[in-house]
């Protein structure tokens, strides 16, 4: 069931919190974004209903969508497997205290390593707390996340998407997405992050299920298979 509890602050934003967290609430939701685009509609019928998408929330899931960013799915997973061997467990103070050397063990490069310090100090430290961000909209969720250095855009809407099951995340900096929206809807040229914006407005507030279709649409025309994130 798609569930939308009630705003009892009045200073918290008016936008439902809305969830995906079941193949019935995907399910609903692409019902409802059939309903508000045909193009959506016709893309849902002819490649079915695509995965959740769905990693556990907090510490681990963060790191993983950071270790996975930017090289491809089999590079990642060989690497997160590597990482998981060299630190055992995925903690903000193991990976904070962890050294050089236990890092470049683990495979992961320097903007990597610098992100994922910057994530366990801020957590060790008080400064983003990953247990509240289930409890904010997905504007103020995205807002603290990308207050962290080392946090993007993209790796903020991913873990919205994918961790906390937002209904409405919209990673617009990914280029897959990017691919198959201007593919979808006939336009000339591959559109820019900036454009994804007012581009996506039809969809709302059904933006990650949308994120889930034209991910399809994507691996459908390149690959055969359902396509993982990727970032310009």
């Amino acid at each position: 069931m798609l569930t939308a509890p009630h705003e009892r602050n009045p200073q918290r934003s008016n936008q439902a919190i809305m969830r995906i967290e079941t193949e019935a609430d995907l399910a609903g939701a692409l019902a409802a974004l059939a309903g508000l685009c045909p193009h959506m509609a016709k893309t849902h019928a002819e490649l079915g209903t695509p995965p959740l998408r769905r990693r556990a929330p907090g510490f681990e899931g963060l790191v993983q969508i950071v270790v996975f960013q930017q090289i491809s799915v089999d590079a990642a997973r060989a690497i997160w497997a590597r990482a998981e061997t060299v630190f055992g467990r995925w903690t903000p103070e193991i990976l904070g205290a962890a050294s050089d050397e236990t890092y470049r063990a683990a495979g992961l490069s320097r903007p990597k390593v610098r992100t994922l310090r910057a994530i366990s100090a801020a957590v060790t430290e008080g400064g983003l707390d990953l247990e509240a961000l289930d409890r904010h909209g997905a504007d103020a969720a995205h807002a603290m996340l990308t207050q962290v250095k080392g946090i993007g855009p993209w790796t903020a809407d991913v873990y919205l998407l994918s961790c906390l099951g937002h209904i409405d995340a919209w990673p617009a900096g990914d280029i897959a997405l990017q691919a198959a929206a201007g593919d979808l809807l006939g336009l000339p040229a591959r559109p820019t992050a900036k454009e994804m914006g007012p581009l996506a407005e039809r969809w709302r507030p059904y933006r990650a299920v949308a994120a889930r279709l034209l991910w399809a649409h994507y691996a459908a025309r390149r690959t055969g298979r359902v396509a993982e994130p990727t970032v310009a």
